[in-house]
């Protein structure tokens, strides 16, 4: 009885020892670019981790959601926009979905969506770059409901189309649409598409002090104010209240997400007008971090207040200026790319509750080549006591995580991947995802 016991105990311990998870929506399965998985690949050749397939897609920024043997990309063909679903084994198309789309990025960048898909067991919601809200079937790809948004609320037209991904609370679909005059959140009933509630806008911040900026300044709402940021909302518990943070293109927002009533905000925007926030904020207990990289925006942490009416700084710095990544938080130090464009990019280690750098490596390079001899501006993720990180440029490399030194592992230059890979890495089921511009990479990152 004992050896039976004893190997069962076993089993069960090689099984969590190589926990394998899903990733089915942006930033992960707990949303905060921590994966649960082990038994990875510690490190890797020069050609990286083992090729499953690859395969050419449209264009777009959305990140790839996975959920079982179900893969689901949003991108863009010609004049449509795409929500398609692959097999994780295969690449091999299950279903597709496709919508006209006129969307012209009047930058010159790519003209794909920017929202990752959000994915449940039966579902899957989609915000394509002209705010189409979508509801499909998982299964099949039918549509279950749909929202013009655009049609819907007055929204000024954003910097780089719509780029807020819808996040999911209880029963309640919640989504930056950016609507004047106080539509800028809006939440849906997730089965139906109905609308429940619209928050945000003149009744908040007007009147409100224009926090860094010189002077006494204060909000004077404007009706042809854009609202919606590049930033997604995250839902956090905090002094035992459920809230819904939203860092807006205006600053930061806490929601209750029941009936979209403002607990408080904190304006933190650069003060030039064609600038973004991008990055999602990070809640750990009572504290909210922020970050932009316009113009010297730089960090703020924030303290919730015990009425949740309002926060108190606790530093503000230079440490991080986060354009479109999101750091990673572990054992109280942040790990991420700093730095608005190619020439100015640091993959920094910052102190959490001081906003101290505690180590940079240079990763600036002239930009806009196809191949970077650096990671530039990356992206990161965790897991397995690691730090996958993907540069702009194509080179996936692998980091201990350190808070005394910077300790690179593994680099490996992948051939696919050109210029601009703004789209972070995802894990699920031990397969490691890298997206393009044009290209969807599928790598094997389980340990043998």
């Amino acid at each position: 009885m004992a050896r039976v016991s004893w190997a069962i105990i076993a089993f069960f311990t090689l099984l969590l020892g190589t926990q394998a998870d899903d990733w089915p929506q942006f930033f992960g399965p707990t949303f905060n670019r921590i994966s649960r998985e082990s038994g990875l690949l510690k490190s890797f050749g020069t050609n990286g981790p083992p090729l499953v397939w690859e395969k050419q897609v449209g264009t777009g920024y959305s990140a790839p959601s996975v959920t079982g043997d179900y893969l689901v990309l949003h991108h863009r063909l010609k004049g449509e926009e795409i929500v398609e679903c692959f097999s994780t084994k295969t690449s091999q198309s299950i279903w597709r979905h496709s919508n006209p789309s006129t969307y012209v990025d009047p930058y010159g960048y790519n003209n794909g969506p920017r929202c990752t898909p959000l994915l449940t067991g039966t579902r899957c919601y989609t915000f394509g770059t002209q705010g189409r809200l979508l509801c499909l079937n998982l299964k099949d790809g039918s549509l279950v409901w749909e929202r013009e948004t655009a049609k819907d609320w007055t929204i000024p037209e954003a910097f780089f189309g719509v780029g807020s991904s819808p996040i999911l609370e209880g029963n309640t679909l919640i989504v930056m649409v950016g609507g004047q005059p106080n539509s800028g959140v809006v939440g849906f009933d997730a089965a139906t598409g109905k609308t429940l509630w619209e928050s945000v806008g003149a009744k908040n911040w007007q009147g409100q002090p224009m926090v860094a900026w010189p002077g006494e300044r204060k909000v004077d709402w404007q009706d042809w104010e854009k609202q919606a940021s590049y930033s997604t909302p995250v839902a956090a518990t905090v002094n035992g209240v459920r809230q819904i943070f939203c860092l807006m293109r205006q600053g930061l927002v806490s929601l209750n997400p029941t009936n979209g009533m403002v607990n408080f905000s904190f304006w933190f925007r650069s003060r030039a007008n064609d600038t973004v926030n991008a990055m999602n904020p990070i809640v750990i207990g009572d504290t909210v971090f922020i970050s932009g990289a316009y113009y010297k925006v730089g960090s703020v942490l924030l303290k919730v207040k015990p009425d949740n009416k309002g926060v108190e700084e606790v530093w503000r710095g230079l440490g991080m200026e986060l354009h479109w990544d999101t750091p990673v938080l572990r054992d109280g130090f942040l790990y991420g790319f700093s730095g608005r464009n190619e020439p100015d990019s640091l993959f920094r280690c910052v102190e959490y509750k001081s906003g101290k750098v505690m180590w940079e490596r240079d990763e600036r390079w002239a930009g806009h080549a196809p191949m970077a001899p650096t990671y530039g501006r990356g992206s990161a993720i965790y897991a397995d006591g690691q730090l996958i990180a993907l540069g702009e440029g194509g080179i996936l490399g692998l980091f201990d995580v350190n808070s005394e030194k910077a300790v690179e592992r593994s680099r490996a230059q992948i051939a696919r991947l050109k210029y601009p890979c703004w789209t972070a890495p995802i894990l699920a089921g031990k397969k490691l995802y890298l997206r393009s511009e044009g290209w969807l990479l599928c790598f094997d990152m389980a340990q043998k």
